[in-house]
């Protein structure tokens, strides 16, 4: 009767085999280095931190709404501002309004804190992104963009609009009118737009929100 002798290489290999049948059978793709998957997925809290102190004491900085991307919603994050940046639009006038639009504009192409981003928080606005006033024969209260609104991300253009109505950037009756560059065949009109629940809920609705104005 022969007996078989076997060596430490060949229980190795043996024991080799066996671990990866085991890890087979349990649905498990053996790997022959470790692998850091990083830590589990959190889901965002989309709770907005406290405004930070981004401005020095008695130079008459406000507080404002601005409107964050979170959970697949714009939602509003509070910020320290310079004077007028959160003042409600009924009595503004023209220079007031783009010092406005131009302050909140900022804030939204500024990366979030980093309290804001652990909550969840970011912004679509391109970083690039500008605003002046109104061209020739366009409303008083006309907001032009360095981009046409309808070219946009939905998010950033929800964003932008929510940001600015009910602030001096906007009318009267807390609507903002927002237009792309001015061009020489005059580009597309200028259009009404006002943060509604459906635009702040689901923001791929602000390609469709804007309205003719009269």
């Amino acid at each position: 009767m022969s007996t078989t002798r076997r060596t430490a290489p060949g229980l190795r290999a043996s024991a080799a085999v066996l671990a990866a049948l085991a890890l087979g059978g349990c649905g498990i793709r053996s790997t022959p280095v470790p692998v850091d998957a990083g830590p589990a997925p959190s889901r965002a809290s989309c709770a907005a931190p406290a405004a930070e102190e981004g401005r020095g004491p008695g130079d008459g900085s406000v507080r404002a709404d601005v409107f964050l991307v979170c959970g697949g919603t714009v939602s509003a994050v509070e910020r320290t501002v310079a004077p007028g940046g959160s003042e409600s639009g009924s009595e503004s006038g023209p220079d007031a309004r783009l010092e406005t639009a131009r302050e909140l504009l900022e804030e939204l192409r500024r990366n979030p804190s980093r309290a804001e981003r652990e909550a969840g928080f970011g912004s679509s606005v391109p970083g690039d992104l500008e605003v002046t006033g109104p061209g020739d024969g366009d409303p008083g209260g006309t907001l032009r963009l360095s981009r046409d609104p309808g070219g946009l991300p939905s998010f950033a253009l929800a964003q932008i609009v929510c940001t600015l109505t009910g602030t001096a950037a906007a009318g009267r009756d807390g609507s903002v009118v927002l237009g792309g560059p001015v061009r020489d065949d005059g580009g597309e009109p200028p259009l009404r737009y006002s943060c509604t629940d459906a635009l702040r809920g689901s923001p791929e609705a602000a390609k469709t929100a804007g309205t003719p104005l009269p």
